[in-house]
């Protein structure tokens, strides 16, 4: 099906735009942007730079995606965004793109809820079937792995990591990463648990659950140092795909782990 495009929308050279594609009222595309089949533009959506929206991507009003980054280090040169398929992009929503340090590209994956307010700074690395809600703020170079949540109005420390299957509670600020499978929250975000919520709602099964609660036990509750946590972890209990995911993310922690106050 030939894409339906408004009227009033601005079109610059160079725009592919797939099939069965939606391009509402006063949207602005710019020069070389790619929109992939089924993508809707519902209104007043700018699309710029070197930018790639994948298919089947809702996009409401007032949303800005591949402007320059906020950094005062960049200095113009061809960085990107990458958005994948699936994707709902809700309200006032801005994505930047990547700016001079990293591999050049601000990456959304697919399946992802993306609400009003929302912000992702260059060079964010965003997963899949994530939620973010309402005014939650990515700075640079954050990265936030498949189906984690992040609640309103938290704002996340660049560089810092959000695991798979996390959680953050609303109006916290992050500053250090928070493990795959847990819980996060506060004004300097403190561990709460596992996020057993979130892990029931995506099938793992009581055992999985289970281990996963032995194996947070030793790192956040035996007031060990990480160094010890882990070599315990690792000669106490079986390697499962979660418990590796677990250490693998801790290990490659750069910023420092969110821990249990």
């Amino acid at each position: 099906m030939q894409a339906k495009i408004h009227p009033t929308a601005i079109i610059g050279s160079g725009v592919e735009i797939g099939e069965d594609t939606e391009i509402g009222p006063y949207c602005i595309i710019g020069n070389g942007v790619k929109i992939n089949r089924g993508t809707r533009l519902l209104s007043n959506v700018i699309l710029e730079g070197d930018l790639e929206l994948g298919h089947n991507c809702t996009v409401h009003p007032f949303t800005s995606i591949g402007f320059t980054p906020q950094d005062l280090k960049y200095d113009g040169r061809q960085t990107s965004v990458k958005i994948g398929n699936d994707n709902v992009i809700r309200e006032y929503v801005t994505i930047h793109r990547a700016s001079i340090h990293g591999d050049g590209t601000t990456v959304i994956g697919n399946g992802n809820f993306i609400m009003a307010y929302v912000h992702i700074a260059h060079d964010c690395k965003v997963g899949n079937s994530i939620v973010m809600a309402n005014a939650a703020t990515l700075a640079g170079h954050v990265e936030i792995e498949d189906y984690a949540v992040i609640g309103g109005i938290v704002a996340i420390h660049q560089f810092t990591r959000i695991g798979a299957y996390a959680m953050v509670g609303g109006f916290s600020g992050v500053g250090q990463d928070v493990p795959p499978f847990t819980i996060a929250s506060g004004p300097r975000a403190r561990l709460f648990g596992l996020n057993l919520i979130g892990l029931k709602r995506n099938g793992f099964s009581d055992d999985a659950i289970q281990r996963l609660k032995d194996a947070y036990k030793i790192l956040f509750r035996d007031k060990l140092t990480l160094t010890e946590a882990l070599r315990k972890l690792e000669d106490e209990m079986e390697m499962t795909q979660e418990i590796k995911t677990l250490v693998e993310f801790i290990a490659k922690n750069k910023r420092g782990i969110c821990r249990q106050t």
